[in-house]
C-alpha cells in the first residue's frame, strides 16, 4: 500500500488530483490526499471530472504493477455538500454513492457525537455480551465478572474521541444494573442495593468497584 500512496503523492505533486488543506499559513500548511489502512483507504479530492478519470488511471496503473485485482465496485463516493455531477463522478469509478453521516473503521464520519443513533452500535454490542443464557445461569459472582468484563472491553478508542453523552451512560448502566439483578435489557428492575453503593470500591464496601460511566465518560 505504500508504493499506492507515493503514485498519488506523485499524481498530486503533478495537479492531476488535489487533496485537503489543513493549517492556514501557506507555508506551515498541510495537504492531506489519502489515508491508506489495512484493508480501507481513503482518497479526498475535488469533484472534477478530469480528477477522477486520473485516479482511474492511477489505480489501474497500480493494479498492473502490484498484480493486485482492484474492485471498484467497493468504491463508495460521500460527497461533502451538494455536488451537482456526484452521478456522472460515479460513474466514471464504477461506484456507489454514498452520503453523511457514514461508519469508517467503526467510527462516524459527519455526525455529531450528540446525536443517540451513533452510539446505537456500542449499546448493542454491550447488550449482546449481558443476554441469553449469561443472564439465565450465571451466579451473582460471575455477572459481576461478566460486567467488569464487559466494563472493560468497551471502546476506548470510540471513547477516547467522542465525549459520551449523559443520556447514553445512564442507559449503559441501566443495562448492567438489570443484568446484576436479573432483568434484561433496559427494562426496568427491582435493584435490592442503590447502584451507588454497588459501584463503590470494594475496600468501602462495594461489590463491583468503580463503574460510574458519567463520571468517567462524560
Amino acid at each position: 500500500m505504500d508504493a499506492l500512496s507515493r503514485m498519488i503523492e506523485a499524481a498530486v505533486e503533478g495537479s492531476f488530483l488535489f487533496g485537503f488543506v489543513v493549517g492556514g499559513e501557506p507555508l506551515n500548511c498541510l495537504k492531506v490526499s489519502d489515508l491508506l489502512f489495512a484493508d480501507d483507504t481513503l482518497i479526498f479530492g475535488d469533484p472534477n471530472e478530469e480528477h477522477l478519470l486520473a485516479l482511474r488511471a492511477l489505480l489501474l496503473c497500480f493494479e498492473a504493477v502490484s498484480r493486485l485485482r482492484i474492485n471498484l465496485s467497493k468504491f463508495e463516493i460521500v460527497p461533502m455538500g451538494s455536488i451537482s455531477n456526484i452521478s456522472d463522478l460515479a460513474n466514471i469509478m464504477g461506484c456507489k454513492i454514498s452520503s453523511l453521516p457514514t461508519r469508517y473503521l467503526g467510527l462516524p464520519l459527519g455526525a455529531s457525537h450528540k446525536l443517540v443513533t451513533i452510539w446505537d452500535g456500542v449499546i448493542e454490542k454491550i447488550e449482546r455480551r449481558l443476554t441469553g443464557w449469561k443472564m439465565l445461569y450465571l451466579s451473582k459472582g460471575g455477572r459481576i465478572t461478566l460486567l467488569k468484563s464487559t466494563f472493560s472491553n468497551l471502546p476506548t478508542y470510540f471513547l477516547s474521541l467522542f465525549r459520551l453523552p449523559a443520556g447514553v451512560a445512564r442507559r449503559i448502566e441501566r443495562i448492567f444494573q438489570n443484568f446484576l439483578c436479573g432483568g434484561k435489557g433496559e427494562v426496568k428492575k427491582f435493584h435490592l442495593v442503590n447502584w451507588n453503593k454497588v459501584c463503590q470500591p470494594i475496600s468501602c464496601g462495594g461489590l463491583i468497584g468503580t463503574l460510574d460511566l458519567e463520571s468517567i465518560w462524560t
